[in-house]
């Protein structure tokens, strides 16, 4: 409850002297400053949070891409092996029917 209370009375204490410091010419000038100093590296921060977001969504998409490409390859490999084994199998069940009386 100490440190709440402590907490409290530094924001307030804060924002009193900042509209103390405000009310004078250069203290306005050097709060703008501040301000503008904050918002420039907010827009660094969020153009770079941006940047990176668009390279995890390229390299996303490109291994989706290989994802699918990996997985038509499976399914042709796997289409071909049942091709193959029918193509065995149904000549020696033929020839296995024939030799049966």
């Amino acid at each position: 409850m100490k440190n709440a209370l402590w907490f409290v009375l530094g924001v307030a204490g804060g924002f009193v002297a900042a509209h103390v410091i405000n009310k004078d010419p250069r203290g306005h000038e050097m709060l703008a400053e501040v301000d503008a100093r904050i918002t420039e590296f907010a827009d660094r921060i969020g153009d770079a949070y941006r940047d990176q977001e668009a390279r995890i969504e390229g390299l996303a998409a490109d291994v989706k891409g290989v994802a699918a490409d990996a997985l038509q390859s499976a399914i042709d490999a796997a289409s071909d092996v049942v091709d193959d084994t029918r193509e065995a199998v149904v000549p020696a069940t033929r020839t296995a029917d024939e030799r049966t009386p």
